[in-house]
Formats: C-alpha cells, structure tokens, sequence
C-alpha cells in the first residue's frame, strides 16, 4: 500500500503536488513555470504598461458619448439618408404641379380661345389671346422648332439625372419648375400639328408690348431666375455652401 502512495502520489499534498512540477534537485521541468513565477510574470513584463493602456482605450472607445469621431459620422448617415429622398420628391412634386397647369390652361385654351377675339384681363396691358408658336419660348426662333424640341429633351434628362445628388430644397425648387416648363412645351412640340418634333406650342398670355407666352414659359423663367439667385448666394445642388 504505501509502494502504491509513492508511485501515484497524494494529491492533496502540496508538497506532492510541487514534487510533479520540478525534477529532482529543484531544477523546474521545461515549459512549466511555478506558480508564484506564473502570477508574478505578467505583472513585471515589458508589455504590462501597454497592455493596460490598451485596455484602458478600449474601454473609453466603448463608453456611450465619449468619441466624437465614431458618434458624428454614424448620425451623419442617419440623417443624410431620407435627405435625398424628400428633394427628390419636392422637385418631382413641383414639376408635375407646374406640368399638369401649364396641360390644363393649353387645353381650355384651345377649346375657348383659339379662332376667337382676344379676351382683356386688364385693359390693353394684358389680354388673353390664343397663338400657335413655332419657336422657342416668348416667340422667338421659329425657324429651329426641331433643335429646340431636342433641347427641352436634353434638359429633361440632364435634371433627371442631377436629382439623384439633390439635397436642397431651393434647388429641387428650381429645377422643378425646369422640368415641368420643359416637359409642357416638349407634350405640344411632339403632339400638336404640324408633326411629331415640329408641333406648334399653345401661347395665349399676352402682355402689352411683350411676347406671347404659356404657363410652361414662365414655370422655365422663374426656375432660372431662381437658379441664378441660388448660384449668387453660393449654394449648390448637394446642399454645400460656399462663403465668398
């Protein structure tokens, strides 16, 4: 009984317990450190100060409301996100707004005014009087109805593609009534007679001493007014805002 106790040990005994960690003569088996040795080694290491200064950052990093850094951008994103979409639909909003008065007012127009006398709003400084206009906005160029058809086109699709970097509201106002104007003059220049892409524009607005001209006309104007303002005070489609 006590050959078996010297060949498997007591485990309960500390010095038996100490006896299967070192060779006889006190030299520690390789690989194997004692316990006091083990506790002690991570306290006096060279690494201890930047281990615990690491720790101590993370622990900083992870605390609510203590990186600026990390906190702006996440609600940055937040709150760009849904921006792109609201200007996007003001300008669309406005667009077929101005679209749906100007298609309005051209077909009254035609049905009430057209091969009739002028109708006065205020005396002779403004009347009502129905045109077909070959050219461009307000009468002018006549002779180019199929350049300026392919124009209004490329606006539409130029806006089309700008609204997608929209973040102003005063820019998606503006480009809004470019829009609407445009697609309003383009329906007459395709639908109207005398042709596909050569369709006379209804005008009825008539000014003293002024051009005859239609809602889409000045839905075009305004919006470029707008965009000239706009461009004076330095802001831009994005929403940035240059300080001159």
């Amino acid at each position: 009984m006590a050959e078996a106790e010297r060949i498997i040990g007591t485990p309960d005994t500390p010095h038996a317990a100490g006896a299967g960690q070192e060779r006889p003569g006190g030299n520690a088996v390789p690989g194997r450190r004692s316990g006091a040795d083990g506790a002690r080694t991570p306290a006096d290491g060279p690494g201890t100060d930047r281990t615990a200064a690491g720790r101590a950052v993370d622990e900083t990093a992870g605390t609510p409301g203590t990186s600026s850094r990390a906190d702006g951008p996440q609600d940055g994103t937040a709150e760009d996100k849904p921006r792109g979409p609201r200007r996007i639909a003001v300008l669309f909003t406005v667009a077929a707004v101005a679209y749906v008065l100007d298609l309005v007012s051209k077909m009254i127009v035609v049905a009430r005014l057209e091969h009739r006398p002028p109708v006065r709003i205020i005396g002779d400084w403004l009347q009502l009087e129905a045109i077909r206009n070959a050219g461009a906005a307000f009468g002018f160029g006549e002779a180019f109805t199929v350049i300026f058809t392919v124009i209004a086109a490329a606006v539409i699709v130029v806006i089309t593609r700008l609204a997608r970097k929209l973040y102003s509201v005063p820019w998606a106002i503006a480009l809004g009534l470019l829009l609407g104007g445009a697609l309003g003059n383009l329906t007459d220049r395709i639908f109207r007679a005398p042709g596909v892409f050569e369709g006379a524009v209804v005008d009825f607005i008539s000014p003293k001493h002024f051009a005859v001209f239609n809602l889409a006309d000045s839905a075009i104007v305004c919006g470029g007014i707008l965009i000239v303002l706009l461009s004076f005070r330095g802001l831009d489609p994005d929403g940035t805002v240059h300080k001159g």
